[in-house]
């Protein structure tokens, strides 16, 4: 395993962050795996260098972070590992079960802690932005988190560039904790975060964490054509026909077909591989439900591309609009 550092931060951190949003419960989602069948993940990952950890408090309404923190005290070294969550979506049908409020981060926060089992968060991560609380508010609650030793570092995700720039601004005005990582919508299908986020987040120092650089699995291979739902995760999540639709998009899984074969390697390893060649890139978010699926994204840490497999998995990228900023609306998940 590689490790590279965040940000500025002086913390090490593996080139392969394991999402644990398939780890919680299967009543949550039918793809997600229960505790007793999680355990081999978090074993396998451990064992095989990874010390970056993902997770969020909506996965499984908290079963996920619960499952996480069991899993990482038995296997792994507490001082060694970095443990990520997230906060926005809500956990509950009530008032002030979600958003970026310092009365619900503060609410949060405390009960991610008792769930993962920790005295501290690593990384404390804004899910998505809050449109109705201001920035400023939610900048001083969590650095007030941060004061009171219940976070290490704040991260952002999902936003747009002057979003975040705005929010580094306040920060910077208030003297008050910093974002030092986005966690953003990247892989060969979109790559619209190459223009402005990625050369905003190079020139302030933040790392980069995408999420979904398999582009929700549609980059593994599995998939006969676009919109495909023989795969249990594209039954039940909705998502990737809302953030992958245009044609050109499947001309992009056909070329990482082509190098993959021409290497004699699955499609998912040289996709990850794209994903890491970036240097901009600290460590992708992979999810994983098959033992494999975790084999082949640490392979992909070794798995040096030459120019021109890159200039072929590239070439037939074309412009999307911009998506994964939002939730998704009920209409467009559709039957999700």
């Amino acid at each position: 395993m590689e490790y590279t550092y965040l940000a500025d931060t002086g913390v090490e951190v593996s080139r392969i962050c394991l999402g644990c949003m398939s780890y919680g419960s299967p009543q949550w989602r039918p793809w997600v795996l229960d505790e007793e069948a999680s355990a081999p993940f978090f074993k396998a990952a451990i064992e095989a260098g990874i010390n970056f950890f993902d997770t969020a408090d909506v996965y499984s309404l908290g079963r996920s972070e619960e499952v996480t923190g069991r899993w990482l005290r038995e296997y792994g070294k507490r001082d060694e590992l970095f443990v990520a969550t997230k906060v926005f979506f809500p956990m509950g049908s009530g008032k002030n079960m979600g958003g970026l409020s310092r009365k619900h981060i503060q609410q949060a926060c405390d009960a991610s802690l008792q769930r993962l089992g920790v005295e501290t968060i690593d990384l404390y991560q804004i899910h998505r932005l809050d449109p109705h609380t201001p920035i400023e508010e939610t900048l001083a609650a969590l650095d007030l988190l941060v004061r009171q030793g219940k976070v290490r570092y704040i991260g952002a995700s999902s936003m747009y560039a002057w979003e975040l720039m705005k929010a580094l601004a306040v920060s910077d005005r208030r003297d008050l904790a910093r974002f030092v990582s986005m966690q953003n919508h990247y892989n060969l299908v979109y790559r619209e975060e190459e223009r402005e986020m990625q050369p905003l987040c190079v020139a302030e120092g933040l790392s980069w964490i995408p999420w979904s650089p398999l582009a929700r699995g549609m980059l593994a291979g599995t998939r006969k054509q676009l919109g495909d739902d023989s795969t249990a995760r594209s039954k039940s999540d909705g998502l990737d026909q809302v953030l992958y639709d245009q044609p050109s998009d499947w001309e992009v899984v056909d070329a990482v077909k082509q190098v993959a074969e021409a290497r004699g390697l699955p499609p998912a390893q040289v996709a990850l591989a794209w994903v890491l060649y970036n240097p901009v890139v600290t460590a992708p978010i992979i999810g994983a439900t098959k033992l494999a699926h975790l084999q082949e994204a640490i392979a992909a840490v070794d798995l040096k591309l030459e120019p021109t497999e890159v200039e072929a998995l590239e070439a037939p990228y074309k412009p999307h609009p911009v998506k994964g900023l939002r939730p998704p609306t009920r209409a467009q998940m559709g039957k999700a």
